[in-house]
């Protein structure tokens, strides 16, 4: 057997020479050198020649454990506690029991933005709540206060007393946000706290009929988490979960975020005047799926469509007009009216922006002063009213009211159109946040009367049901 082995050996090893010795020694090295003159088929399809990143596919390079550790500490458990009442059964209508206080509670989540308790979340998360409960990751419990809340941005500041500095997050700048980044989402969903769900940026700027800029996200969000944290993986917050759009309610693959940079702005406002400083840019844009837009071609355009612009804003101060299409707002480049309700969302009235239009043909770059919001829809009726000029007030001869600028079909026969709101029920009004209030607090089966009057100073009192 030994024999055998060695024989074995022995032949392997002759074996391996004879194949070096011919390799390097016997064969003939054959080269072919081409040229840009080479008569070689060159190939179809000619791609980069950039080199492949270094770290791999990409997908390795992501580590999300620091920022979810971070986070977590930094978003709360919401419980908002909201009594409702309630007539009771059949017996206590007939015999006049007083209406019961039915308690509900709802939940979602917040975040911690600064040390000593201050707190951001959703509107809807604390909207008409009796009590606040916070609980953090530590499981401590403590009772908020509301400080202010937007529900335009549906965003709310709350804060709790703590004898402690507590872990918070720092806003970061949602307008660097990438397509394709990823992003965490923290929250409480269905009552499961200190919950991360990772995902990418999958769009910007998203407009859901709110006139209102979202940054999508393909993160899993249900309900619960709706007020917390959406982070990139440096743990800045970027955004405020706040919405699905879902059949079900539940996730179904894409979940949206107020930017940071809105809901920062928002914050400072609440701390600083008591509400929110809108500065707007006065200008309107069809629906791009309107017949209009489609038969113009204005759903084709890449930028914004000037179709109007307000009266008295600071787009008529700085003399854009019907047909210009903004490109950019400052450094920010604007392809759907989104982009540019959410940049200039982040702004207030005085603020000054450049805004690069195409007119005729050419770009130009304008100045323009944002103003505070002059004209809005009051609820119920639906009406477009505006503030008084001083021009309006020389013109109707009075000094209070709002201007009537847009009707809704069901009132057109009325002649509303242009004509000065001076009272409802008796009640005066001032401006266009008045006029909302008190519009928003009629009740559709009352008797409704609206003291109007006209340019040539004639009053009218009309009586809607």
């Amino acid at each position: 057997m030994k024999n055998i082995g060695s024989l074995l050996l022995v032949a392997i090893f002759a074996g391996a020479i004879t194949l070096f010795s011919y390799k390097f020694f016997i064969e003939e090295k054959n080269y072919t050198v081409v040229t840009s003159n080479s008569d070689i088929p060159q190939p179809l399809l000619t791609t980069s020649s950039s080199p492949a990143s270094y770290k791999g596919n990409g997908i390795n390079e992501a580590d999300f454990t620091l920022a979810a550790e971070n986070t977590v500490n930094a978003v709360v458990h919401v419980k908002n506690l909201t009594l409702n009442s309630s007539s009771g059964s059949i017996l206590d209508f007939f015999y006049g029991s007083e209406s019961r206080q039915i308690p509900q509670i709802g939940t979602g989540s917040g975040v911690i933005i600064s040390p000593d308790g201050y707190i951001v979340t959703n509107n809807h998360v604390i909207d008409k709540a009796n009590e606040i409960r916070i609980t953090l990751n530590n499981n401590k419990t403590y009772e908020a206060e509301i400080i202010g809340t937007d529900p335009n941005t549906d965003i709310a500041l709350i804060k709790i007393d703590v004898d402690q500095n507590l872990p918070y997050l720092a806003f970061g700048d949602s307008d660097e946000a990438k397509i394709g980044q990823w992003v965490l989402a923290v929250g409480n969903p269905f009552n499961l706290t200190s919950t991360v769900t990772a995902g990418i940026v999958s769009a910007k700027a998203r407009d859901l009929g709110r006139d209102q800029s979202f940054i999508q996200t393909d993160a899993a969000v249900n309900p619960g988490n709706s007020g917390g944290a959406l982070v990139n993986t440096n743990g800045d917050l970027i955004g405020i979960n706040t919405a699905i759009t879902s059949p079900t309610g539940s996730y179904v693959g894409f979940s949206f975020a107020v930017p940071s940079n809105i809901a920062k702005k928002v914050v400072e406002d609440i701390l600083e005047y008591g509400n929110v400083q809108k500065g707007i840019l006065g200008i309107t844009s069809p629906k791009l799926t309107t017949p209009y837009a489609v038969n113009n071609g204005i759903n084709e355009i890449d930028g914004v469509y000037i179709n109007g612009v307000e009266e008295d804003s600071g787009a008529d101060d700085a003399d854009l007009k019907s047909g210009d299409i903004i490109k950019m707002v400052d450094d920010i480049k604007v392809r759907r009216f989104a982009d540019l309700t959410g940049y200039v969302s982040t702004k207030r009235p005085g603020d000054k922006i450049s805004v690069t239009i195409e007119r005729n043909g050419e770009d130009m770059v304008v100045p323009v002063e944002l103003k505070a919001k002059q004209s809005l829809i009051v609820p119920l009726m639906g009406l477009r009213v505006k503030n008084l000029t001083e021009k309006d007030k020389e013109i109707y001869n009075t000094k209070t009211g709002v201007k009537i600028t847009g009707v809704p079909e069901t009132y057109r026969g009325y002649g509303l159109s242009g004509k000065v709101i001076l009272e409802i029920d008796n009640e005066e009004i001032n401006d266009i946040y008045e006029a909302k209030n008190i519009f928003g607090a009629i009740s559709k089966y009352d008797k409704t009367m609206i003291t109007l009057i006209d340019k040539n100073g004639e009053k009218e009192r009309i009586v809607f049901q």
